[in-house]
């Protein structure tokens, strides 16, 4: 009977640390102009990246949700500006979205980049096997 527990212990510590080893790539869908929901995904990842530090993360911005990456009315920027920085979390904004809102890299919170197009992006990402997340209000 204790050699089974024993056993049992350690088969769950192993599949504890292999699944909190385990890397994943997760892309985030983002167009929503909704200020609660641009929280609510910055938490999101921010909170992912923190418990997962091995794993990828990328935010995807396109649309509605372009106020999101500037740094004149964003309300998640300092969020953004540290989350960035990290080595494992990414934010970028569609330059068609960008073209359209008439706004140029110089407008957008340091550290977000840029991609041609936000859609062909996502389904770029889950081609390379990303999980993938729609953020919606």
């Amino acid at each position: 009977m204790k050699t089974r527990i024993y056993f049992l212990l350690a088969f769950l510590m192993v599949a504890s640390s292999y699944a909190q080893e385990h890397p994943v790539k997760i892309v985030f869908d983002v167009t929503s102009s909704d200020n609660a929901l641009h929280k609510t995904a910055v938490r999101h990842v921010k909170a992912m990246s923190n418990a997962y530090p091995n794993s990828e993360f990328e935010v995807v911005m396109y649309s509605g949700a372009m106020e999101m990456v500037l740094k004149d009315k964003s309300v998640v920027a300092k969020e953004i500006e540290a989350l960035v920085k990290k080595d494992n979390v990414t934010f970028v904004i569609c330059e068609g979205t960008m073209k359209r809102h008439k706004v140029t890299a110089s407008n957008l919170i340091e550290g977000v980049k840029s991609v041609p197009d936000g859609i062909l992006e996502i389904v770029s990402k889950q081609n390379e096997g990303w999980g993938y997340i729609k953020e919606t209000p």
